[in-house]
């Protein structure tokens, strides 16, 4: 008998033992992010920067898988299953996700910025937070922005030196209405095709150039058939990391604090990650052969300013407009 009560008191102990198991694996949420990016991509390396933070805040409370390489599907596919609560997370640029979050499309506008010190005051200042904010009616809450850098013209032929360069091109653009507005503007003629198909498209000729940054042009190797690059940097287009709200209304208030925290912690890093692949892309592309320009901008913002105008119709946009455009301006020194 006492062999029987002492098998029993051990039965019961390892149930304990497993169900207290069993409860701590409960207690760990992971989340599922998925994107179109590379995984030396400095985003995707951003990202994961931000999974490493979330692990560390949440002292293991919450973790993020991240699936790369369009595993799940690209941009546009991947917002729509976030709209439906099938994804936690995704990356997009802010030029698809104009298609979504209508505000979104004053970040796409040519030349909105100064420069990158102006840049980083309106992404991480009251514009960035309400633009952020800005897609909880569609389902979407931005959390961050991370470093994409400047857009500039590549080709195939001849160098782009001045927007008459543009006239009769066939010029690749993102599924942007600003960014078809731009070309239009410019002189060429805007073509959408997905990135992960432009490769073929310029060799083929269904496209003459495009227009990306540096490192997106190093890695998706277009420079093996793009031999010109003209760093006119006509717009500066943040990638936009966001949450489904299906998700972010199930977190706790002391869930949603580490994501966020996570999320603002990383960018930091990002950035420094963005900064080195730049300089190392431009060098890499150099030494493949093609030849960098860095022509006269005045001319393009010229052909470009009167897209401005049109949104004088739109109050939300004018207006986020006018706030971008006079962010910082009072904080700027004038040398007597």
């Amino acid at each position: 008998m006492k062999a029987y009560w002492s098998k029993l008191f051990l039965l019961a102990g390892l149930s304990m033992t497993l169900l207290g198991g069993c409860a701590k694996i409960k207690e760990i949420k992971t989340l599922k992010l998925a994107h179109g990016l590379n995984d030396t991509h400095p985003v995707h390396l951003g990202m994961l920067e931000m999974a490493r933070l979330l692990e560390e805040i949440s002292e293991g409370k919450m973790t993020i898988d991240i699936y790369s390489n369009g595993q799940l599907g690209q941009e546009r596919d991947l917002l729509e299953l976030l709209q439906i609560g099938s994804l936690d997370m995704t990356k997009v640029s802010a030029g698809v996700l104009e298609n979504f979050i209508p505000e979104m499309k004053v970040l796409t506008l040519p030349y909105i910025f100064r420069d990158s010190a102006h840049t980083w005051s309106v992404l991480q200042g009251p514009v960035g937070r309400e633009l952020l904010d800005s897609g909880e009616g569609y389902w979407l809450r931005g959390l961050c922005f991370y470093d994409a850098g400047s857009r500039s013209f590549y080709s195939k032929s001849n160098p782009i030196e001045k927007p008459e360069d543009l006239a009769g091109l066939k010029i690749r653009v993102m599924n942007s209405q600003s960014a078809f507005d731009m070309v239009n503007a410019l002189g060429g003629s805007p073509t959408p095709v997905s990135f992960g198909e432009l490769y073929t498209a310029l060799q083929q000729g269904v496209v003459d150039a495009a227009e990306n940054n540096a490192p997106s042009l190093y890695t998706s190797r277009h420079y093996e058939i793009c031999k010109y690059y003209s760093i006119d940097e006509h717009s500066t287009i943040p990638d936009v990391l966001i949450v489904s709200t299906y998700l972010w209304n199930k977190l706790t208030d002391q869930e949603k604090e580490w994501l966020q925290a996570a999320a603002d912690q990383s960018v930091a890093y990002q950035k420094q990650v963005w900064a080195a692949s730049v300089q190392e892309s431009l060098q890499k592309i150099q030494e493949a052969g093609v030849q960098i320009v860095y022509p006269e901008k005045s001319p393009f913002q010229d052909k470009v300013n009167h897209l401005y105008d049109a949104y004088q119709s739109n109050p939300a946009i004018y207006n986020l407009i006018n706030q971008i455009r006079t962010t910082g301006l009072d904080t700027v020194q004038t040398t007597p």
